[in-house]
């Protein structure tokens, strides 16, 4: 029977409902309930990349970074291009100030998904740590042109914004020496 249905679609049709339950539970911050929806739904289909990177996502934002990094190594071994696993393999290693690890993973993530400015931001975010201004200035103006109006991040996008313009007018700017000459 379970063949029948899975060819009906009947399995995917519940894992995708819970799922969607799982990412009701997020939205409210009920990480236990999201969890425990998207353990049935990998129950159900477990070769689904998309349901271990999500289920990676909430472990990290609730602070368990090694059920994190374990089912984001799972989602690339399922599929090597899997965006969300990309983004939180990311942001772990920017946690670990890891740059040249982060820049991979978030380069990877944009490839997946260029459109994603949580995805902009912290790629621009890298290349700040990495010291190119000028690459982190015009990748977070791109994430900010993909936030609506009304998105709570924008004060985020637009304070690195004018950080980066600082940066780069200060780098700009002729250097005093002691004797309030300019270097050359």
């Amino acid at each position: 029977m379970a063949r029948v249905t899975q060819r009906l679609g009947m399995a995917r049709f519940e894992a995708d409902e819970y799922y969607r339950q799982a990412l009701d539970a997020y939205r409210k911050n009920r990480f236990d309930n999201a969890i425990n929806s998207l353990n049935d739904a990998i129950l159900i289909q477990g070769n689904r990349a998309e349901f271990f990177a999500a289920r990676g996502l909430i472990y990290l934002e609730d602070g368990v970074k090694d059920k994190a990094q374990a089912d984001f190594e799972k989602a690339l071994k399922l599929n090597k291009h899997e965006m969300l696993a990309h983004y939180g393999r990311g942001i772990i290693a920017y946690q670990s100030n890891n740059w040249d690890e982060a820049l991979a993973h978030f380069s990877d993530a944009y490839k997946a998904d260029p459109e994603r400015p949580e995805t902009l931001y912290y790629l621009a975010l890298v290349y700040h740590r990495k010291h190119q201004h000028d690459v982190a200035h015009r990748l977070m103006e791109v994430g900010l042109g993909f936030l609506p109006e009304e998105d709570k991040r924008r004060p985020d996008f637009q304070r690195w914004l004018r950080e980066f313009e600082k940066i780069i007018r200060d780098k700009q700017a002729p250097r005093l020496n002691v004797m309030g000459r300019t270097d050359e």
